[in-house]
């Protein structure tokens, strides 16, 4: 039965001398995994519409295992970000998370708008770090992880000076700390963003100005949070973290 979906791209695994094995994230459907037969010869109408990151609209012909993709219609080809290898790198890191981070065929709608807004702002040129970060904050729903960043997690005190627990899985008042002597020192102003990016409505992001020392902490801290209880362990991830040192010596 053929059917119709909006979808982006997020892996491609190259099958024979000419075709792909092509996950999409869709609306409809969530995670699933196409057959697109011919797609890596040049002139091949669905050589295109399978380059990774492309946002379009998939008519795919369903089965029990893999689907195959008859046809498709790029929306957005995410050129910007196929054209500057450190987007490219941020990109990679959000769509692998994606995929490692979700089930096949359990439609999650919120997911996908997060997931095509997330490209289009990193596409126009937004702020890597901090879309990489809200990302990831967001991300944490989805995969049954619920930090406690409106609170202290240990009394409950919504004010104080907080710090960052991973044992008592999110904020901790200065009252509170003898409970984790391992617990993150952070600024005022990253308990701020660590709150904000988690439950704000990413289709109003504006331009945001963070400072350098405050991304720095920010990106310690998801980074411990996602070691300690993700299970996910992201080749692009490594890839990332090699870049931000290539960049730092440019």
């Amino acid at each position: 039965m053929l059917q119709k979906c909006e979808g982006i791209v997020i892996r491609t695994t190259d099958y024979g001398e000419t075709n792909k094995i092509v996950t999409l994230y869709t609306r409809e459907w969530g995670k699933i995994g196409v057959m697109a037969r011919g797609a890596k010869k040049p002139n091949s109408r669905l050589s295109a519409i399978t380059q990774l990151f492309t946002h379009g609209y998939f008519l795919v012909q369903m089965g029990k295992g893999l689907g195959s993709l008859q046809q498709g219609e790029i929306n957005t080809s995410m050129r910007s970000i196929r054209e500057d290898i450190f987007l490219t790198a941020y990109s990679s890191y959000i769509v692998e998370l994606t995929d490692k981070g979700t089930e096949e065929k359990k439609p999650n709608p919120f997911l996908f708008e997060l997931l095509h807004q997330t490209l289009h702002y990193l596409n126009e040129g937004y702020d890597q770090d901090i879309l990489m970060n809200i990302f990831e904050l967001k991300m944490l729903n989805v995969m049954g992880l619920y930090p406690n960043l409106d609170k202290c997690s240990v009394c409950g005190s919504t004010d104080g000076n907080f710090s960052f627990s991973i044992r008592e899985n999110g904020f901790i008042c200065h009252r509170c700390l003898n409970k984790d002597p391992y617990h993150f020192k952070i600024s005022p102003a990253s308990a701020k963003l660590l709150r904000l990016f988690y439950y704000f409505d990413l289709s109003r992001l504006g331009q945001i100005s963070v400072k350098e020392e405050t991304k720095v902490e920010l990106k310690k801290i998801i980074s411990a949070y996602y070691d300690e209880y993700s299970g996910l362990h992201l080749k692009s991830k490594k890839f990332l973290n090699s870049m931000d040192r290539f960049r730092d010596l440019l």
